[in-house]
């Protein structure tokens, strides 16, 4: 057998220790605060079945990425193969969840599917776009939820000083995203949008990726919750949820340990969930994480080349 060149990633250096120690810092104080015994007691008794249940919605969710990843490639004239998206998202997640930052990863996938004139910019687009287009689906699922509580008044019980928080943070959202639209309307980037989007097909096939690997990543930490005990009704799960998933991506701290926790025992007793409640299932769902990311580290060491194409070239005069 032939040992593969080894992965850029492999001998990079070593991450600051501050960032790790800050969040094992307040995971501890979290833990401490809101009932270690509890805590412990939650994750002493999680059940394997959920946990199987949620680490099995992120592995398909990370197909679903690696595709949309792929949709995206392909419009701005970068093809590789699906095993080999699949394989780089493995190893992005891995990077991206022990390392400070979390865009490491990302950022070594727009290296890697780098080819031909311009190939880096374009496959930096494409890593931007693909993770923008995630986001965007969160953000639909949780207008959607939003909804729901509004036609069903009695589906959770907001705090009124949590609900003014949650109010003008969403004013200054979608104010800024009006004034980005009207500002970048006709230039540079709604032109690379428009690119990505070229058919009523390929914008379905993007709508359904992005979405449906939202509602996954949602329902894996409904799932994890579940198996300390939190029981979260659809509409909590939609609305909660992704807010909980916001705070990772806090980069003071490493894989979103401590902020994810912080927000849950925030915001998981507006379902009625007690605060060591929701420590308790983000730690469990920080460890889901691992578990559905662990495939990408030997994939780190020993993988294969790229074989990106360079479509636009073809195509080209």
């Amino acid at each position: 057998m032939v040992l593969r060149r080894r992965h850029p990633l492999a001998g990079a250096p070593g991450m600051k220790a501050i960032k790790p120690l800050f969040a094992l810092a307040l995971l501890a104080l979290l833990i401490f605060a809101f009932g270690s015994a509890d805590v412990w007691t939650r994750l002493r008794g999680a059940q394997p079945g959920w946990i199987a249940a949620a680490v099995g919605c992120l592995l398909v969710q990370t197909v679903m990425m690696a595709l949309r990843w792929q949709l995206v490639a392909r419009s701005l004239g970068l093809d590789f193969a699906t095993g080999w998206a699949v394989r780089e998202y493995f190893i992005a997640q891995i990077v991206n969840l022990t390392m400070p930052g979390g865009v490491v990863g990302d950022g070594a996938r727009a290296v890697r599917s780098k080819a031909g004139e311009g190939g880096l910019k374009r496959a930096t687009q494409a890593v931007v776009l693909e993770r923008a287009a995630g986001q965007i689906g969160l953000l639909a699922v949780t207008a959607t939820g939003v909804c729901w509580t509004a036609v069903a008044p009695d589906a959770l019980h907001w705090p009124p000083g949590l609900v003014r928080g949650l109010a003008l943070a969403a004013l200054g959202g979608v104010s800024v995203a009006v004034l980005a639209a009207i500002l970048l309307r006709g230039g540079r980037i709604a032109a690379l949008i428009a690119r990505c989007l070229p058919t009523p097909r390929v914008r379905a096939a993007h709508a359904a990726l992005a979405i449906g690997a939202a509602l996954l990543n949602v329902i894996a930490f409904a799932a994890s919750a579940r198996a300390v005990g939190v029981i979260l009704s659809p509409a909590a799960a939609l609305v909660l949820i992704p807010l909980v998933l916001t705070a990772m991506v806090i980069p003071l701290g490493i894989g979103g340990w401590g902020w994810r926790e912080g927000a849950a025992a925030a915001l998981l007793p507006v379902a009625g969930a007690t605060a060591s409640a929701g420590v308790a299932s983000g730690i469990v769902f920080g460890i889901v994480m691992l578990i559905t990311a662990a495939p990408g580290l030997p994939l780190l060491f020993w993988g294969t080349d790229s074989g990106v194409r360079d479509t636009q070239a073809r195509t080209s005069p």
